[in-house]
């Protein structure tokens, strides 16, 4: 089977860095906790025409189940064996998944837990996806199989053998983070998840030999900036990236959200953007797809029952939309958009074309930077691209070099181009490459983006 692992070593000459996507796909997309049957579905109907380059895919193998909370989406990081058996299918579904998805070129990257096995706390039994005996407190996982001599008991110096201070690199890497039994991996650089915001105890650099790294930083800082939160303003994002204090941009895997973050875990509280604060949202996203830095991907999610006590969401921890437990299959409206409480954000018409803007961009040098000094900004790819973004209090109405040839573009924000016809607005770009933009503050979706394939 042909799929990858992310951050994983796959081989020389730099090629650990390479996303490996089909030429001319430059985007993955986490579908987080979907069916590997809808997967499969989406490569053949969706993914594959749309340009997008993979798919991540939710840890495919063995896990706890977990019944209090009922079937928490966490439990997939619990594992139990690495049997290829989750609420997401079987082993002869990830395998048809893959080869499906192979075929018309979206490559599959599995989000593998091989830091630790399931937390202590769990009573032995067969509770678990594929149903094998485990013992925690014995640190028996016979389906692996795992024994004490595997796990990091003896190295963590801590009194609680859990990670007391995020400070100490020693504890990061030997002792068990919220309990989950830490497996003693040969080398230390393989042995654990590095979220590196600035000034933690292990450095995402450290990590530069294995292949790409999650830069975190990326969609906390678009998050405070897109919000105007601390001063921040888009026109501040000229030299975004390595001027930020961003890893390399050949280093770097970047995202608005993902899974943990989305829900107020992990990296960049409540800075971060979610398809909860659509508007903001689809403006990180249309920025991020067409800025050059970095790998990027994009989230897909589901809805759950948020509710707010002291500011936190107690319903955080609540799985994808199932019943009894099955997972719901991601049904399609007659609109495009999913059903069943799956939200689909790599669906949205923005999102999607910029996808594709990204695409017809790639290669392409960040040009014809323009701002008013405050949250109106616009800049270009070279002759291939170019976008304008409002996120002032008052309108837009500037003229703009574009860098594109002379003639009328279909602007991909607000429309479509389907059968040489505009369904959005149209931008009529002169002989010396400058056209006129005009954008409410009120507008629903407060930027425009024109390409060389948008072109009527």
């Amino acid at each position: 089977m042909k799929f990858f692992l992310l951050l994983s070593a796959i081989g020389l000459c730099w090629a650990q860095y390479t996303p490996h996507t089909q030429q001319g796909r430059t985007s993955i997309v986490h579908l987080f906790e979907w069916r590997w049957a809808d997967i499969a579905l989406e490569c053949e109907r969706y993914l594959a025409p749309k340009g997008f380059g993979g798919v991540q895919v939710s840890p495919p193998n063995e896990n706890i189940v977990i019944t209090n909370p009922y079937r928490p989406w966490w439990e997939r990081y619990q594992p139990i064996s690495y049997k290829l058996c989750t609420r997401s299918g079987n082993e002869d579904e990830f395998r048809n998944m893959v080869t499906r998805c192979n075929n018309v070129g979206v490559r599959i990257y599995v989000d593998a837990v091989i830091n630790h096995m399931c937390g202590e706390g769990n009573a032995a039994g067969t509770s678990s996806t594929c149903g094998s005996y485990y013992n925690p407190q014995n640190r028996e996982f016979p389906a692996v199989p795992y024994s004490g001599w595997d796990f990091n008991d003896g190295k963590c110096k801590t009194g609680s053998g859990g990670i007391e201070s995020y400070n100490d690199a020693p504890q990061v890497r030997d002792c068990r983070l919220s309990g989950l039994l830490d497996l003693a991996l040969e080398k230390d650089y393989v042995r654990t998840k590095v979220i590196d915001l600035g000034g933690e105890a292990i450095k995402s650099s450290e990590y530069f030999g294995n292949g790409r790294v999650t830069e975190f930083k990326y969609g906390a800082k678009l998050g405070t900036v897109i919000r105007k939160w601390s001063g921040e303003k888009m026109s501040y994002l000229k030299n975004w990236g390595e001027g930020w204090g961003f890893m390399p941009s050949d280093r770097a895997l970047v995202f608005v959200d993902n899974h943990d973050n989305q829900r107020g875990h992990g990296a960049g509280g409540a800075s971060i953007l979610t398809f909860w604060d659509a508007r903001l949202y689809k403006m990180a996203v249309g920025f991020m797809l067409a800025h050059p830095y970095g790998i990027t991907r994009v989230m897909s999610s589901y809805r759950w029952q948020r509710y707010f006590e002291n500011g936190k969401d107690v319903n955080d921890w609540i799985g994808p939309p199932n019943n009894n437990g099955v997972t719901k299959e991601v049904t399609i409206n007659p609109d495009t958009t999913c059903g069943n409480d799956w939200v689909c954000e790599h669906r949205w018409r923005q999102i999607r074309n910029m996808v594709a803007f990204r695409n017809v961009a790639d290669g392409q040098p960040f040009t014809n930077w323009w701002d008013n000094g405050s949250n109106q900004v616009a800049f270009g790819r070279g002759n291939r691209g170019f976008i304008v973004f409002n996120n002032d209090d008052w309108s837009l109405s500037s003229t703009l070099q574009t860098g594109l040839p002379a003639g009328t573009y279909c602007d991909v924000i607000s429309g479509d181009k389907i059968d040489g016809n505009c369904t959005g607005i149209k931008v009529y770009v002169s002989d010396d490459g400058k056209a006129q933009f005009s954008i409410s503050n009120s507008a629903e979706d407060p930027f425009i983006a024109i390409h060389a394939e948008s072109k009527l």
